[in-house]
């Protein structure tokens, strides 16, 4: 089907199409167009990745606000919805986008002038739980990876926005997509949806298992690799390097990731050209320059000889250089855990994966990952206009798992999405906004709401869900988050409180309990509060963790909120874990290097930040639940909120409130006897200079946002041998380094 076959587009898109290189649509776009994907029909989309399936989705919002209505497209991860955001920006200044993904008690009313609006679906929650008007606004809706509903973790609150969209908003088109639904027409009468299923790709994919210095690929066909002394997957990667392609390999855990990349480094290496080794080592002064740790050295030095690895332990930045020098294939190989195969764009020639075990603890030991999983990572083998094919590769130790890896992996489909609504973790939260935002005021109404959800269109135990939400309500009810009597039920303040702030009422529980026992809370006293909540992943005791945190926890017994209890209970193991994950927080808040606690706690960088900005997002709903209370403890959760979110002893809080000055340079202000933004505005700015290691465009910057009149310091130099300072006038003919030298 020719683009310029289609109508109903703003007048502008069908032009842009054609300036991207698109003139003629994919077999599985030809079919939406047919299926009414122009007309406001509802769509699941089950085709492979690169097929097309964004374009669907786009068609279906440029015609949704041709007609004067506003898209919404939700996203798994905040790092796809950037992504999205850039991809949909390109239609700029036809259609304007929008992003939102983080802060859940707020409702972002300037997004109302947006035409897309690209978001999570935690977010798209919260939204509705803040009764955010431009909501009445969408008229079509994008579910991407819908098969997510099937996580325990995040899938019930992507069917529960589904659901409350469609109650709420008519019409709405609705629009789901995924590489890999085994039961893609379940998902599709839930949602009342055309379903457009293919195996179609544009260019393809051979999948095979490696195994005797062979890939025997699903064809039939074989194809013999050199027998050389390297390991397996180093001789898949060196093969396909040889041909000018990228490898992508999977393994089970963060140390076998990082392990990994630093042995292939030296076999990707001599593959490099001088334009490539330039670029990657300006990737690696970044990523340097982003965390001063141990993980950053290590990947900092794979990244210059072309591999690196990539999992939750790196910062948020670093994970986006690795991404996107991978791209433009900089980077030859990424040894990532299966986190990256969830959606973010990281194709390359060759998928290898080479764990297909990993840990879980449900088990107890090492368990197969699952067809569909591991069809994702299959997904991201080959990119259009780059390769001329994709190769998706298993390897097997032995001829028996050989045949085993063929039946389970290749010649199986992936496992039906089953939805996992009908828990209390997942209902408690649920319920409660449902019930706050008006969706429902009885038990008879919240369950006909939860008719409408995928676990009530696919159970065979109706009763279950009633028995659970009954629960739920009891729960509620005792802990005064709601009230129930013969008219119905009702959100208390409380109740309406604690769905604002997107909290599980058991973590919200938790923290009023706590809360009530306290006068004058210390810091470590709030960090371990909100740590032994369910909304706060605490971090594993490690062998002669339990004697340390023990002795830890009797030295600061007085400190602690709430029941400790004994060493003899069954939850003083969970407990202590909390400890530990309040002691990170506070070695944190007490100025501790950053690289001396990714040493402490076993971690990584990317792990500080997610538990520093959910204890930030937890010490703020402290704050208003104490407020809520109206308790004398509000100042102290202030100051402890603070002192984490900048990593900072108390005393440099109004320093680094100055944009520009984190945890390090307020240190050094301070120690230069500037102890305030008042200070920094009366300073000497040779000082100020001295302080700041003579970077002259770094000194300006912090004078400016401290409210200097004149930042200007143009008239000085630094010396790097001298203790201060000296004018440019008296620096004579001395040899001193200039102020630009050090920028």
């Amino acid at each position: 089907m020719d683009v310029g076959e289609l109508s109903g587009l703003p007048d502008s898109a069908v032009e842009h199409l054609r300036d991207q290189g698109i003139e003629d649509l994919y077999p599985p776009q030809a079919t939406a167009v047919d299926g009414g994907v122009l007309d406001g029909a509802n769509l699941v989309a089950s085709v492979p990745t690169a097929s097309g399936k964004t374009l669907i989705a786009t068609l279906a919002m440029l015609s949704a606000i041709n007609r004067g209505g506003t898209a919404l497209y939700i996203v798994p991860l905040r790092a796809l919805a950037s992504e999205k955001r850039e991809e949909f920006a390109a239609f700029e200044p036809a259609v304007s986008v929008g992003q939102s993904t983080g802060d859940y008690d707020s409702t972002d009313e300037w997004l109302a002038a947006k035409d897309i609006v690209v978001a999570t679906s935690e977010k798209v929650d919260s939204l509705i739980r803040n009764n955010a008007s431009w909501i009445e606004n969408i008229s079509c809706v994008v579910a991407d990876e819908v098969h997510l509903v099937d996580d325990a973790g995040r899938g019930p609150t992507l069917e529960v926005t589904l659901a409350k969209l469609r109650q709420r908003l008519s019409p709405l088109q609705v629009v789901a997509l995924s590489a890999t639904i085994g039961n893609a027409d379940e998902i599709a009468d839930w949602l009342d949806a055309e379903l457009v299923e293919s195996t179609w790709r544009p260019i393809d994919l051979r999948r095979g298992v490696y195994y005797g210095n062979a890939i025997s690929f699903d064809d039939g066909n074989q194809y013999e690799l050199p027998n050389g002394n390297e390991r397996e997957t180093a001789t898949l990667v060196k093969d396909t390097l040889a041909d000018d392609g990228s490898s992508l390999v999977f393994v089970n855990s963060r140390r076998n990731a990082e392990a990994a990349a630093t042995r292939l480094a030296g076999a990707v290496e001599p593959f490099l050209g001088a334009d490539e080794r330039r670029a990657l080592e300006e990737v690696s002064t970044a990523i340097r320059e982003d965390s001063d740790t141990e993980t950053s050295e290590d990947l900092a030095s794979a990244v210059e000889q072309g591999a690196a690895f990539h999992h939750a332990g790196l910062s948020s930045a670093q994970r986006s250089m690795v991404e996107d020098a991978f791209r433009t294939r900089d980077i030859k190989v990424v040894c990532a855990t299966p986190t990256l195969a969830a959606g973010v764009n990281t194709p390359s020639r060759r998928v290898i994966v080479r764990d297909w075990r990993r840990y879980d603890s449900n088990v107890g030991g090492m368990a197969p990952l699952s067809t569909l999983e591991v069809h994702q990572m299959f997904g991201r083998a080959g990119r259009p206009g780059m390769d001329p094919y994709g190769e998706a590769v298993l390897i097997a130790s032995s001829h028996d798992e050989r045949q085993e890896l063929f039946d389970r992996y290749i010649y199986s489909d992936p496992e039906p999405v089953r939805s996992k609504l009908a828990t209390e973790p997942a209902l408690r939260t649920h319920v409660l906004a449902t019930v706050a935002t008006g969706y429902a005021n009885s038990r008879d109404a919240l369950l006909s709401f939860l008719d409408e959800t995928l676990y009530a269109a696919q159970t065979t135990e109706p009763d279950r869900l009633q028995q659970v939400t009954d629960s739920v309500l009891d729960y509620l009810e005792i802990n005064g988050f709601i009230d129930r009597d013969e008219e119905g039920i009702t959100a208390t303040d409380l109740g309406h409180t604690v769905s604002r702030l997107y909290l599980d009422p058991m973590s919200a529980a938790e923290i009023v309990d706590g809360l009530r026992e306290a006068d004058l809370p210390t810091a470590l006293g709030l960090f371990h509060l909100v740590s032994r909540t369910p909304d706060m992943y605490q971090l594993y005791l490690r062998s002669g963790d339990q004697e340390t945190y023990t002795e830890l926890a009797y030295e600061h017994e007085s400190e602690f909120l709430g029941r400790m209890p004994s060493e003899f209970e069954h939850e003083w193991e969970d407990w202590l874990s909390a400890l530990k994950t309040a002691k990170l927080l506070d070695d944190w808040s007490n100025e501790l290097d950053e690289d001396k606690l990714t040493t402490r706690f076993g971690i990584g960088p990317g792990d500080i930040r997610g538990k520093v900005d959910t204890a930030e997002w937890l010490l703020n709903a402290t704050e208003r639940l104490a407020v809520e209370l109206g308790l004398d403890c509000v100042p102290a959760i202030r100051t402890a909120r603070r002192r984490v979110e900048h990593g900072v002893n108390e005393e440099l809080l109004d320093l680094v409130g100055v944009s520009q000055v984190g945890r390090v340079r307020a240190r050094k202000l301070f120690r230069a006897g500037i102890e305030s933004r008042a200070d920094l505005r009366e300073a000497e700015k040779a000082t100020v200079l001295r302080a700041l290691d003579g970077r002259r465009k770094t000194a300006e910057t912090v004078l400016r946002n401290a409210g200097r009149p004149d930042p200007s310091v143009d008239d000085l130099s630094f010396d790097t041998s001298a203790s201060e300072p000296v004018t440019a006038e008296s620096e004579g003919s001395s040899g001193q380094a200039n102020l630009g030298d050090f920028e």
